[in-house]
């Protein structure tokens, strides 16, 4: 009894659970074509002559005071500090560095800016958007049943494939 029992239960799931697939055709009735407006960004160049300051040093070597000043001053000190025979070098040495020393110092207070103007070209990208239209594709349209069936192809069809499923 309960294997007749679980054959009935079978085969009643089996049966409940079926379904067939059928695939049909359905005749377009409208196909049209399709278009998506698209905003197109096409760069140029905008471009003009800018006159642009440059400032410019000049530094005067007409005035040597400062190198013979810095000589002297460093050559004192050197010789106050050295012994013997390093006196003569530590003058020489102070010397040296005092030279350098006034040289820069009177180099500095001896120049003179001027402002000189280059032109210069120079140029900033800009954009015009235009608007276009592109194809996407058909849109065809067909009837089933009542219902409006939509498929957007890329060239006009005849006839929509549909399936259709039937479940018992």
């Amino acid at each position: 009894m309960k294997k007749i029992t679980l054959i009935l239960a079978t085969a009643f799931i089996t049966l409940s659970a079926s379904s067939i697939t059928i695939n049909e055709r359905v005749k377009v009735i409208s196909s049209k074509p399709v278009y998506k407006t698209v905003i197109k960004r096409v760069p140029y160049q905008e471009c003009w002559n800018e006159s642009v300051p440059i400032q410019r040093d000049v530094y005067s070597n007409d005035y040597p005071i400062g190198t013979i000043i810095g000589g002297v001053a460093g050559g004192i000190l050197g010789h106050q500090v050295g012994r013997g025979r390093g006196k003569d070098l530590a003058t020489v040495g102070g010397a040296i560095v005092g030279s350098i020393v006034g040289h820069n110092l009177s180099k500095n207070q001896n120049r003179q800016t001027y402002t000189e103007y280059e032109t210069r070209r120079r140029c900033i990208t800009k954009y015009n958007e235009i608007e276009e239209e592109r194809f996407i594709g058909y849109k065809n349209i067909a009837r089933y049943k009542g219902r409006k069936i939509i498929k957007i192809s890329n060239r006009r069809l005849n006839y929509i494939p549909i399936q259709i499923n039937i479940n018992y």
